[in-house]
């Protein structure tokens, strides 16, 4: 191979990537524009700004690539998880969730569409969130949009959720268990499942789904004013089954375990 061929391949190769990655800022650009957008006409209602949440916009461009593929457009094919799992999927952890899709020919003319379209339009100004991921792709002449929005919520490990209930229910006077392996096995335990091979000792037990650990569930709350327990334990697993829970999607929710003794 000659120097002269060599030269011709790396450039070729050199303006290949400079290109496609002139694309992708185009592109990018396009999503930034549709955040924009969203955020003037919030403004102008007396809102608060959305935030880019890039696990989102994983979540809106994966779903953006299926429309794409597809030529249609539709908030859910066929093998394709709902829009609150593939939404915890790709990391997020929200309260609520909503989600805007279409096809168009720019940013300015999807967003002008989904402005008088009454159920778009709630979700572009609905006070309640807080979150944003968009993915643009464009396919066949035509400019597939996705835009999740969301609530967020903090997202904690296990050791973070079990001390935060667990400094909730010292500041009601019970003294808390160092030893929380128990209350994980029972947190564990599929729904209904009462616990009873596991040789647990404590007088009263409670599991619960929530997206919002900052306050406990009403009964066990009303166990606690009652005085007769004196010790607890905590335990945090990973959440179980579908839908929702109290305060959110289930797969942004955490599930926690309480033992009174």
């Amino acid at each position: 191979m000659s120097f002269d061929r060599r030269s011709r391949l790396w450039i070729a190769l050199m303006l290949t990537i400079v290109l496609s990655a002139a694309a992708a800022m185009a592109q990018n650009t396009d999503e930034r524009r549709l955040v924009d957008l969203t955020n003037e006409a919030r403004a102008q209602a007396g809102l608060k700004p959305v935030v880019w949440d890039a696990n989102l916009a994983a979540a809106a461009h994966a779903h953006a690539v299926l429309m794409a593929e597809q030529g249609q457009i539709s908030h859910r094919y066929s093998g394709e998880a709902d829009l609150p799992e593939r939404a915890a999927s790709a990391g997020a952890h929200f309260s609520v969730i909503a989600e805007n899709i279409a096809g168009g020919t720019s940013p300015e003319q999807i967003h002008g569409a989904w402005m008088v379209s009454r159920l778009h339009h709630d979700n572009l100004m609905n006070v309640n969130i807080d979150h944003i991921g968009v993915a643009l792709i464009a396919a066949r002449g035509t400019l597939y949009a996705v835009v999740d929005f969301t609530k967020s919520v903090q997202s904690l490990t296990s050791a973070q959720v079990e001390a935060t209930v667990g400094k909730i229910i010292t500041d009601k006077g019970l003294t808390l268990l160092s030893d929380a392996s128990g209350a994980r096995q029972y947190c564990a335990l599929d729904d209904g499942a009462s616990g009873a091979g596991l040789g647990l000792k404590a007088r009263s037990l409670m599991r619960w789904q929530s997206a919002d650990i900052s306050k406990l569930p009403p009964q066990l709350d009303r166990l606690l004013a009652g005085g007769q327990f004196k010790q607890a334990a905590v335990g945090a697993c990973e959440p179980k089954g579908s839908g929702t829970v109290a305060g959110g999607p289930i797969f942004s929710g955490y599930r926690v375990a309480v033992l009174l003794y």
